[in-house]
């Protein structure tokens, strides 16, 4: 059996718990609303931000740690 890494404290789990949640309400609900309601330019913005912003932190995190378990 492999083992696994947990979290150090409850509020983490919460924290991740809440992030992902929120994240998927946001990438899936808010750009179906305001797409529907006239605000596809601002959807078309919100997903390009996001993928400009979004992307590179979270590569930069993973290198980050992979650096971390190299060392």
């Amino acid at each position: 059996m492999s083992n696994r890494e947990h979290f150090s404290s409850k509020i983490g789990l919460i924290l991740a718990a809440a992030g992902s949640a929120i994240g998927l309400g946001a990438i899936w609900k808010f750009p179906y609303i305001a797409g529907t309601n006239g605000g596809s330019v601002f959807v078309i913005l919100f997903i390009l931000c996001t993928l400009l912003i979004g992307l590179p932190i979270l590569l930069a995190e993973f290198i980050i740690e992979k650096v971390k378990q190299m060392q």
